[in-house]
């Protein structure tokens, strides 16, 4: 699979849980929509994540990627209910960082 660098930068630092590293693929202003909730910019962000990996201890698995849409499919486990669930992360990206991200079920 031909992931975007930054990308599969996120993967990465979702699957050590570090957050720093993870919002440091965001572009300054960027926004992240998962369950409901929108966060704004890389303390949002890293705030955000951070918590999830605090409470899911979640880890992503590539499973398919469809360049013409940068959407990502990906086998999520952890300790939450329901785990493994499959997520599309759907990326705009901007000057080889991301700007927004949408997760879906």
């Amino acid at each position: 699979m031909n992931l975007p660098n930054i990308i599969t930068a996120l993967v990465n630092a979702q699957n050590q849980y570090d957050s720093h590293s993870y919002a440091e693929c965001f572009t300054d202003n960027a926004v992240v929509f998962d369950e409901g909730k929108t966060y704004n910019g890389k303390t949002e962000i890293e705030n955000w994540i951070s918590e999830a990996n605090n409470e899911y201890k979640t880890i992503m698995k590539p499973l398919n990627y469809d360049e013409k849409e940068n959407i990502l499919s990906a086998e999520i486990s952890g300790t939450f209910p329901g785990s493994p669930a499959i997520l599309k992360y759907h990326f705009e990206l901007n000057n080889e960082l991301i700007q927004s991200l949408k997760i879906t079920g």
